[in-house]
């Protein structure tokens, strides 16, 4: 029997906010909820591509989002912007080190690299140390594609507040976390896709993150085959909020695997 050919596809790390759902000292109906749905870990996301692995974003759920997703593998790590919810599991890559030969890739833009250099200075000390660290191998990307675990990415620029984000294009999916605006300019970047995650925070606006009416509004533009909403809190009750939605729009959830088609 032949083997089943190789798969690319997306898993769903985390789809939650800063904070997590549930949420320290809150004994909201979400918080207590016992649909595991509405669990959601700080966002992140694998992405398969056959035998190789790429996460976006290391946030400090890091650890156990891999070992829940059986991911052994780890080929690069591409980050979006270095808040803390987004960068502070890097040094769990080290039990990668112990298993692969050579440093693991990791991609940002120039200002992320700043934060993460000053944040994980040990990790690029160059002088002796009694401990492990992360083995990584750091580029920078400006505008254009670059290749990571046999893959081509897109930065797609867009506002988190008065900072600055990137969503990536890859396939024919694309993943933006943490937005509260995307430029028109990067709206024209993601024409055509297929696979689609949005920021989608709750419903009252934000000014640092997407609402659901304003996603909505970005779908509607896109029209992409599916969306997924992600960095959600514990505002949105899984069941109630994903009834409201329209046809081929849908919460994203911790564990949610989406198939993208043959591996690349």
């Amino acid at each position: 029997m032949a083997d089943a050919p190789s798969r690319l596809s997306i898993r769903v790390l985390g789809s939650g906010t800063s904070v997590g759902v549930p949420t320290i000292g809150c004994h909201c109906k979400v918080c207590r909820s016992d649909d595991p749905r509405d669990r959601r870990l700080r966002p992140s996301i694998a992405i398969r591509n056959g035998e190789r692995s790429i996460v976006i974003d290391t946030g400090p759920d890091f650890r156990q989002q891999v070992l829940d997703a059986g991911i052994e593998r780890l080929d690069a790590v591409l980050f979006t912007h270095a808040h803390a919810d987004h960068i502070l599991g890097l040094d769990d890559l080290r039990p990668f080190n112990f298993h692969q030969s050579e440093p693991i890739a990791i991609h940002s833009s120039a200002q992320s690299f700043e934060v993460i250099r000053r944040v994980f200075a040990y990790v690029f000390h160059d002088g002796p140390t009694e401990s492990s660290r992360p083995k990584i191998k750091s580029h920078i990307f400006e505008d254009e594609p670059f290749e990571a675990g046999g893959l081509t990415f897109r930065p797609i620029p867009v506002k988190h507040g008065s900072g600055p984000c990137h969503g990536f294009r890859f396939a024919n999916a694309a993943y933006l976390t943490d937005h509260s605006q995307i430029p028109d300019a990067s709206l024209q970047i993601l024409e055509g896709v297929e696979v689609l995650f949005l920021d989608a925070l709750r419903y009252k606006p934000h000014p640092t993150h997407s609402t659901i009416d304003e996603s909505l509004k970005t779908v509607a533009r896109l029209k992409p085959r599916a969306a997924y909403f992600t960095h959600i809190s514990h505002d949105l009750a899984h069941e109630r909020a994903q009834s409201l939605l329209p046809a081929g729009v849908f919460l994203a959830y911790d564990g949610l695997e989406i198939d993208l088609g043959a591996a690349q």
